[in-house]
């Protein structure tokens, strides 16, 4: 497992070794990539001694456990789950486990939601995921009111908030997000009908630049949905052909089809654009940089198994090394 908390990714290390093996100072190299000399001169030391796989990080994982569930019984706690289709607060009293064991437990064998199970067999269908990074990327854009200077209804009040917010307009965050691994990169634009096709296309060579800066080299595929910037865009067809990748519509009225975007649009929301009443636009907008890195490297992802975006791109450069 990857440490969520490390400063680099595996790309992001190969890069510190490339610039002190072309002569550079350590603790110049540090500086530059935020970290410090001693964490520098650690990574340049187990490049040394093991090479490429030095740079990858190493399990916490204590080598025993005692107090953890018997294999036997978690696999009493799976057949109860898959056979009768019962929850934890069932499950608990008939194996005589606390509900909190029982969530653990299924949480860990992918079993903590019926929808990922087909329900006559109980066997896990889980919903589709790509088997690697940059093998397709969601894009969608979003619609987001402006803040007015000394803030909106949530700080002055609802009919306060009503006549400073008129004529404010809005804002439009266009947002892509890795279908593997969910890293994902935001900008915010302020028209949406202005240069448009320009927009979309500078954003897409943008959100492939911030991924391959994080270790994914490349955009196979892109799924949006049927909006005009994407259908007709001589600039969105150039940025597609400069990147070597393929575009892919959503079907008509089917917002899911595009849904790992769609989800992270609710996250955004909720935990960047009413986190908190902002006095003002500005204030709004410089907070975005810190919720993206906090979403990529530090936020747990149910989907993830508890682990953030960073850790998928770290073990997937493993994997393909």
């Amino acid at each position: 497992m990857s440490h969520r908390n490390a400063r680099l990714t595996v790309h992001g290390r190969r890069l510190l070794i490339e610039r002190v093996r072309a002569g550079r100072p350590v603790a110049h190299v540090a500086a530059e990539m935020g970290i410090s000399r001693v964490t520098a001169h650690k990574w340049v030391r187990r490049w040394h001694a093991e090479g490429e796989a030095g740079l990858h990080d190493r399990s916490s994982r204590p080598r025993t456990t005692p107090h953890r569930t018997p294999a036997t019984t978690e696999e009493l706690v799976c057949r109860l789950r898959q056979d009768r289709k019962l929850g934890p607060a069932r499950i608990g009293p008939i194996l005589g486990l606390p509900t909190f064991t029982i969530h653990r437990i299924l949480l860990r064998h992918g079993l903590n939601r019926l929808a990922f199970l087909d329900r006559p067999t109980g066997q896990v269908i889980r919903r589709y995921e790509r088997d690697r990074p940059g093998e397709l990327v969601h894009i969608d854009i979003k619609k987001l009111g402006r803040i007015p200077d000394g803030g909106g209804h949530k700080i002055l009040g609802r009919q306060a908030g009503r006549v400073t917010r008129s004529g404010m307009g809005f804002d439009y965050i266009h947002s892509a997000v890795d279908d593997h691994t969910r890293l994902a990169y935001s900008e915010i634009h302020p028209d949406e009908k202005a240069a448009t096709c320009a927009t979309c296309a500078g954003f897409l060579h943008r959100a492939a630049a911030f991924f391959t800066a994080h270790g994914i080299d490349r955009i196979e595929r892109v799924l949006t949905d049927n909006a005009w910037p994407y259908r007709k865009s001589h600039a969105w067809r150039q940025a597609l052909t400069d990147l070597g990748a393929r575009h892919k519509l959503t079907r008509a009225y089917r917002p899911q089809t595009n849904g790992k975007v769609e989800r992270f649009n609710r996250t955004l929301l909720d935990e960047w654009a009413y986190l908190r009443p902002y006095t003002s636009n500005t204030e709004r907008t410089a907070a975005l940089t810190n919720f993206l890195h906090i979403y990529n490297h530090h936020r747990c992802l149910t989907a993830l198994g508890g682990h953030p975006p960073i850790s998928r791109v770290n073990n997937a450069a493993s994997h393909y090394s």
